[in-house]
């Protein structure tokens, strides 16, 4: 495994690490001990760098990753976020007063049954809270010891600026692949300019850059992706066929379409750091492997016209859950 610094003075952490898969776990059944086993097999390849929020599967995946690292936790970065609230009639609210942060930073430490979270994020910026006030309560955890790092979720440029100057942020953490490149225009500059480490999420494009997604059919009946724009019937008909291009360039090498996809998003600077989600040891095995696959210019060249922004069909999110990014 390669390993890149989180931003100027962050941890060194894997370049390809593990996000949250996509199929919700629950405790005591059998996707439980698949998930245990890939984290040993992460751990095993060296991935260390680990992403949680207080907002996956209801604060499940808090519990289950601490599980299982348990015995190996000097091997893992453990990560978390707070912020992004789900409310019961299914819209978004966001949560960044400082009593909050503190409140969650709490629970979230002993869900995951760690003495400190290598890396904190806020999870959604909320707009009703100064940035300033929710980054010096984060900043305060640095001083108690609860938190090693901070880092923010899905920030504008402007509030990314604001947020550093009132504490060193080690890392923004969003979207980013061959499917959604609109970071490349103003996200990742500012990135850079501040020295601040990029961590891309959803980097396979959820699922649609593996090639093994072709129509709705292919997703469980309880899968939330089949409410989201990309995976509609009529934008994954078009998605599906754009990615028969990846999947040949692949075969030409000799590679995965998922291997293809990471490396050409590691190849766009290191210091970008890919998280793709599973629960899967197969899948581990095989993103781990990408860190060490590199693509020629041509490789690199034929994929940036393929994949130009705008080139798929459907919205990132719903409009819901747009509202809230980018702020």
């Amino acid at each position: 495994m390669k390993y890149r610094r989180l931003g100027r003075s962050g941890p060194q952490v894997s370049a390809v690490s593990l996000g949250r898969g996509a199929t919700p776990v629950r405790f005591g059944e059998p996707l439980e001990a698949e998930f245990n086993a890939t984290i040993r097999a992460a751990l095993d390849r060296g991935i260390n760098f680990f992403d949680s929020s207080d907002a996956y599967w209801g604060t499940r995946h808090e519990v289950l990753l601490g599980r299982a690292i348990k015995g190996r936790r000097s091997e893992a970065l453990v990560t978390s976020k707070f912020g992004n609230i789900d409310l019961p009639d299914g819209t978004k609210a966001t949560n960044g007063r400082p009593d909050y942060v503190l409140e969650c930073c709490e629970a979230s430490l002993k869900r995951l049954a760690v003495d400190v979270i290598d890396v904190y994020y806020l999870h959604r910026v909320d707009p009703n809270v100064p940035i300033e006030e929710t980054v010096g309560a984060m900043a305060q955890l640095i001083s108690q010891g609860k938190v090693r790092f901070i880092g923010l979720c899905e920030a504008g440029v402007k509030t990314l600026k604001r947020a550093h100057r009132e504490h060193p942020i080690a890392a923004l953490q969003t979207e980013y692949s061959l499917w959604f490149r609109d970071s490349e225009q103003e996200i990742l500059p500012a990135c850079r300019e501040l020295g601040i480490g990029y961590v891309a999420y959803a980097p396979l494009g959820r699922g649609l850059l593996t090639g093994r997604i072709k129509s709705v059919d292919d997703l469980p009946p309880d899968d939330r992706r089949r409410k989201h724009p990309r995976f509609l019937p009529e934008n994954l008909a078009k998605n599906a066929k754009l990615v028969q291009a990846l999947e040949a360039l692949a075969a030409r090498i000799h590679a995965s379409p998922a291997q293809v996809a990471l490396a050409w998003l590691l190849a766009q600077g290191e210091d970008i750091v890919a998280i793709p989600g599973t629960n899967h040891v197969a899948n581990v095995e095989q993103n781990a492997a990408a860190a060490e696959l590199r693509l020629d210019a041509k490789d690199l060249a034929e994929l940036d016209e393929l994949f130009a922004p705008g080139a798929g069909a459907g919205a990132r999110y719903t409009d819901n859950v747009l509202k809230g990014v980018g702020l």
